[in-house]
């Protein structure tokens, strides 16, 4: 029988309680993991069948598993053991931390396989706290109020996701399995666990609401509203205060959740500018926006709003243009438009053998790629037999061109596509009308596989330089499906689907090498933190000591390097508080304490006694070991003894030591953003920098340098030591390292501002309608 808890709003420790829940969950969750265990078996057993060269790895690992699984459960169960345990305590157990493993590692890189690991088992958590993000959010509060009023969240709750990955990867962690076994048995612990898993946090969160612990907290209810929820500010404030949400929220139904994120924000405009469009009935004949060849559908609520104001915005802009250019209306009503089926032939062949000029008007800025589209869809006709004299283009389809064009143009412009990149992207212009043309649903629905390989094509070629294999690879797979859909596609378009699901799990891969690349910079630059922190200290502590004295040779020989070497080392190894650096210290002080009284004549001491053991662990940190390590004593001893018994023939030089060179500063590498050189006070607002210290790790800014072009840059690794901010660019590179105030500065001179990425089809379409409609342009 649970124990009643303490009253509603008054939080405290109830270790019964909390025992109960522990005896529900964790025997549940160990049990999902053994279920699961057990099924590898045959799983492993299967893959091996399709394995090829990979084929004894995989009989490996079954007989390994075989052999240790019971180490593997109890490794399992160990973790959330002691993670239920810190919180019993009262001092919840980081996830993240104890899968980082300690902090001082000196500055030793840890495995790739060993880094794959972690960030399979990430992806794992990752997937759940998606999937079950409600029930978790519920159980974080009523263990943290059982716990006495602890804030829990996904790293400390000692049964989310995030702690059963860490249980899972030190589960496998004593296994000798090879590393592409290793995220397979990850991958199958996600397949395998993911619904039990579900199941348990369920139960665990019915049964503490049944006894009374928060029971007013229930499971949060969609609201009903299907208005557009208010756009929220895209300032320095919404960037660093909280993480931005893809797409729409869930203010809208299930067919409308799946329209982008800039159609949110031009509709909510558009809507109080032209209020009968709220009125806007589903299926009315005629709406622009329905199939081309008179199909007669139309597209219901928000998407068809969002068509029928295109159009309209479109329409006013297109009338625009003709009343500058009056000659390009004579006879139009004498004009045919181009049928559906004309128009699809003359893409097809443009798709097939673009013209020059349109391969020229994709490299260059200036031209703008809608009036160069539909001159050639003109001039194209003729090899039909058609008179471009007289037709003309039919207005829905006009619409779809100028908006493909303008998309293109926006894309080339603003996104980072250079040379091979903005040619491979430019080859899908054509593909992309015959799209919109086909189902214009794609400018609408942020689903449509058009859009989403696009977002992912766009993402590989962004930056990319090809620079390393892995970048060389990954243009090497988007010039192959480019070439594919540009040879493949003719009017079906499940070849999109079929593409995007092939390059998305091309660009899955490469966004692993990317994350551990990301890593690899952050262990970089902490062991570069840390050795400019050690050889600082060790200075100082020198110069402390030493300052304008004036020691004898030898003594002032060893203290400036291979004393100074060695608390180095020290510092770097056990941090500044270890146990060797208060040593060395020591050593230092007593060295000088001797010299002191050697000069006060203070004749038999036995000088450097005490120091002996210290002083032979100094010299073979620079190598000096055995008979060379007692001669270099014996000359520091002689020292001492010749300046107290004023016998100047008894001091001796230091034997030659090893050239062993003292660590220096790391050399700052190249970096692409130009820092405002020194911070004073004045220069930036000090709210800016207050913003940036609390920036969360994952999130993105845009950089901008001097000649306008923007690179974003996402926060990857805040410095413990300096406090300085690491952030990476796409391919998880070091891109710029600098402090709250310098990034503040650059807030103030324009250099920085926040980043909002909904993919590079709906930034696109932010960027047309805000040219379509200047006067009314969003901050994007």
């Amino acid at each position: 029988m649970m124990s009643a808890p303490t009253p509603m709003g008054s939080p405290g420790r109830d270790p019964a309680q909390l025992q109960l829940a522990r005896d529900a969950v964790l025997p549940a969750l160990c049990q999902a993991f053994g279920a699961a265990l057990a099924r590898f078996d045959d799983a492993l057993f299967d893959r091996a069948g399709n394995a090829g060269a990979s084929q004894l790895l995989f009989l490996d690992a079954m007989r390994e598993l075989r052999r240790r699984r019971d180490e593997i459960t109890a490794a399992f169960a160990a973790h959330l053991d002691q993670a239920w345990a810190a919180l019993a305590a009262g001092d919840p157990l980081s996830a993240e931390a104890t899968l980082s493993g300690p902090a001082e590692e000196g500055l030793s890189l840890i495995p790739e396989h060993v880094l794959e690991s972690r960030l399979a088992v990430r992806n794992f958590a990752t997937v759940l706290l998606r999937d079950f993000k409600p029930v978790l959010a519920r159980l974080e509060r009523r263990l943290g109020w059982l716990a006495g009023g602890i804030e829990l969240d996904a790293d400390l709750d000692p049964v989310s996701p995030e702690h059963l990955g860490v249980a899972i990867h030190q589960a496998f962690a004593g296994c000798e399995l090879a590393p592409e076994v290793h995220l397979v048995l990850i991958k199958l612990c996600e397949r395998d666990m993911r619904a039990p898993v579900g199941r348990i946090y369920e139960k665990l969160d019915e049964q503490l609401a049944a006894a009374g612990v928060m029971p007013q907290m229930g499971a949060p209810r969609r609201p009903l509203s299907t208005a557009p929820a208010q756009q929220a500010p895209h300032g320095m404030d919404d960037l660093v205060e909280q993480r931005q949400a893809p797409g729409f929220d869930t203010d809208f139904s299930d067919e409308e959740q799946a329209a982008p994120a800039w159609a949110q924000r031009f509709a909510a405009r558009w809507s109080e500018r032209r209020g009968h469009m709220q009125q806007h009935l589903a299926g009315e004949d005629g709406m622009p926006g329905g199939a081309p060849g008179g199909s007669g559908e139309a597209y219901s609520g928000q998407q068809g709003m969002l068509l029928e104001a295109l159009h309209e915005l479109l329409q006013q802009t297109r009338h625009v243009r003709e009343d500058a250019t009056s000659a390009a209306q004579v006879a139009v009503g004498q004009h045919r438009p181009l049928s559906q089926r004309e128009m699809m032939s003359v893409l097809s062949l443009l798709q097939a053998t673009p013209s020059a000029t349109l391969r020229a008007a994709i490299g260059e800025d200036g031209e703008s790629l809608a009036q160069r589209l539909k001159s050639e869809v003109l001039s194209n006709a003729t090899r039909l037999g058609v008179d471009p004299g007289q037709t003309r283009l039919d207005p829905q389809d006009e619409d779809a061109i100028d908006l493909v064009g303008m998309l293109f143009d926006v894309m080339l412009d603003e996104r980072e596509l250079e040379g091979r990149s903005r040619e491979l992207i430019g080859r899908l212009v054509v593909p992309f009308v015959k799209v919109a043309m086909l189902d214009r649903r794609m400018f609408v629905q942020k689903t449509h596989p058009a859009r989403k390989l696009l977002n992912s094509l766009a993402e590989a070629c962004e930056g990319n330089t090809g620079e390393s294999q892995a970048e060389r690879m990954l243009m090497a797979k988007v010039e192959e499906i480019i070439e594919r859909l540009v040879a493949e596609f003719n009017e079906n378009l499940a070849i999109f689907l079929t593409l995007e699901e092939e390059f998305r799990d091309f660009l899955l891969q490469h966004r692993r090498r990317v994350e551990i690349a990301e890593r690899r910079a952050a262990e970089t630059q902490r062991g570069q933190e840390k050795l400019e922190m050690a050889r600082n200290r060790a200075g100082a502590e020198l110069d402390r000591r030493i300052g304008d004295a004036t020691l004898p040779p030898a003594i002032a020989g060893f203290l400036r390097q291979p004393w100074q070497h060695h608390l180095t080392l020290a510092l770097l190894r056990e941090g500044e508080e270890g146990a060797s650096v208060a040593e060395a210290l020591s050593l230092g002080d007593g060295l000088l304490e001797e010299v002191a009284e050697a000069r006060r004549h203070i004749v038999g001491k036995p000088w450097l006694q005490a120091w002996q053991p210290v002083l032979a662990k100094v010299f073979a940190s620079v190598g000096v070991h055995g008979d060379a390590a007692s001669a270099a004593i014996d000359a520091l001893h002689g020292t001492l003894q010749g300046i107290a018994e004023s016998r100047p023939e008894l001091q001796r030089a230091l034997p030659e030591l090893p050239q062993v060179a003292l660590p220096t500063a790391p050399v700052p590498e190249a970096s692409a953003v130009e820092l405002a050189g020194q911070v004073e006070t004045d220069d930036f607002d000090n709210a800016d920098a207050d913003r940036f210290r609390r920036m969360e790790i994952g999130n993105w800014l845009d950089f901008v340098d001097k000649d306008g072009k923007v690179q974003a840059g996402k926060l990857s690794w805040i410095s413990p030591i300096s406090s300085r901010l690491l952030f990476v660019n796409r391919r998880g590179v070091r891109f710029c390292v600098a402090s709250p105030e310098e990034l503040a500065v650059m807030v103030r001179l324009g250099r920085l501002r926040a980043h909002v990425d909904d993919g590079a089809f709906d930034s696109a379409m932010q960027g047309v309608i805000d040219r379509l409609d200047p006067g009314n342009a969003t901050l994007h």
